[in-house]
């Protein structure tokens, strides 16, 4: 690599990260090459999650004691973290779910239940997680709205000329991935928004696998519904968030019914809370959104151009790698047909089963995923039923993907003696 200008960001964070620097040095070497799946979690997060255990221990919004009142001040600034760091235009745009799979099925039961009839479309994309799919097929069966799926060009990313070919007068959302967590291309949200927009349609998008590695701005992107996860962040599990506009969160009913959404109760009716609390029932997450927000600190502060520039050294070097591995196919488009696609790369080699693949990487302390990565549409698509996926972050170092290479390469030179 001849890019000496870009900073080594592995550097500088790796020692955040207890679980890649507390290694006991007589077991086998480990690299973690599966952060698509879930990200590590630096100390500045789990001394977070500590501290209101610890320090902070109570339940927010109503009680009268210092306790609560302090449990509530961090609990809220978390909230107001999450909505700059999407650039959200005030902190009652965000709802705290217990993951973006949650987020979106909010939207299908909350928006949808409400806003879609028997006739409307809803547009998704053969690559979706299948928790951007399950729950419209859901609504689907409820409300006998029609679900068409945009197709994918030959080399991996999203057909643009197909999805102006399914945009209609009857299309009502359009729900799609930022970055394909199999494919790992970008998707061009500015371009489908301005599209969609024209017909009336409105656009959700799982940045699930982007919000972790690039600047994502719903003003600028301007969709009207975003959806995130913790886990994928540097965050703790168990919390993620949904954004969305004011004025349709203020239009449509909750989603779940309890403690904390209402404002009165009565044996007979019930009214709700403000935004963004009437979305929120029961106790929440609390120490893990307080997490969650140190999480988002802790990206915002390392900066997105240093994080950009790193994560496309390690994901060309990736990609030089694999491909001069006879026999092995990376699904979706390379960093030189797309510099912003994700750091990650789905592959298949001839003869050789994926989780063959996974089971002896991990052998030698490598972790890698094998399977469909819950996009079995997708796997389908391309004749597949598995792939091995490598995904790696801005601690990735480059000899841990010279690593990989070599054990791959020996697993593939073993399997083939043997086959």
């Amino acid at each position: 690599m001849n890019e000496i200008s870009i900073e080594n960001l592995a550097e500088t964070t790796r020692n955040d990260f207890p679980l890649l620097v507390n290694k006991d040095s007589s077991t086998t070497p480990f690299i973690y090459f599966d952060y698509a799946a879930t990200s590590q979690k630096p100390y500045q997060v789990l001394k977070a999650l500590d501290n209101y255990y610890s320090n902070e221990n109570a339940n927010v919004h109503r009680g009268a004691h210092q306790l609560s009142a302090r449990a509530t001040q961090s609990f809220e600034r978390a909230r107001d973290i999450t909505a700059r760091f999407v650039d959200a235009s005030s902190s009652n745009e965000i709802v705290f779910t217990r993951n973006a799979t949650e987020a979106i099925n909010l939207v299908a039961h909350s928006w949808g239940d409400f806003l879609i009839s028997e006739g409307d479309e809803i547009l998704l994309t053969v690559m979706e997680h299948h928790s951007n799919l399950v729950p419209w097929q859901l609504l689907a069966k409820r409300t006998g709205c029609l679900l068409r799926y945009i197709g994918l060009t030959p080399s991996g990313e999203l057909d643009i000329s197909d999805f102006c070919s399914k945009l209609n007068q009857r299309t009502k959302l359009v729900s799609l991935v930022h970055v394909s967590n199999t494919l790992g291309c970008c998707n061009p949200i500015a371009e489908v928004v301005n599209i969609a927009h024209k017909s009336g349609a409105l656009v959700l998008v799982d940045g699930c696998q982007s919000l972790a590695h690039r600047k994502v701005s719903v003003k600028e992107l301007d969709i009207d519904f975003l959806v995130g996860s913790s886990h994928k962040l540097c965050g703790p599990t168990g919390i993620g968030f949904l954004w969305s506009r004011e004025e349709i969160l203020d239009q449509i009913p909750p989603f779940l019914g309890g403690g904390e959404m209402i404002k009165e109760v009565f044996l007979d009716k019930s009214t709700w809370s403000d935004l963004p609390h009437k979305f929120e029932a029961g106790t929440p997450a609390i120490g893990e959104a307080i997490a969650m927000g140190e999480a988002l600190n802790y990206l915002d502060n390392l900066g997105w151009e240093r994080i950009q520039g790193w994560e496309r050294q390690l994901t060309r070097h990736l990609f030089q790698a694999l491909n001069s591995i006879k026999g092995l196919r990376v699904l979706g488009p390379s960093p030189d047909q797309q510099l912003d696609r994700g750091i990650l790369a789905s592959f298949t080699i001839d003869n050789i089963h994926s989780n063959d693949i996974a089971s002896l990487l991990d052998a030698s302390g490598i972790c890698i995923r094998s399977g469909h990565h819950c996009c079995q549409p997708l796997h389908r698509h391309y004749g597949l039923n598995s792939t091995a996926r490598a995904s790696l972050s801005f601690t990735s170092t480059i000899e841990e993907i010279d690593n990989f290479y070599e054990e791959l390469i020996s697993i593939v030179n073993f399997l083939n003696q043997h086959n």
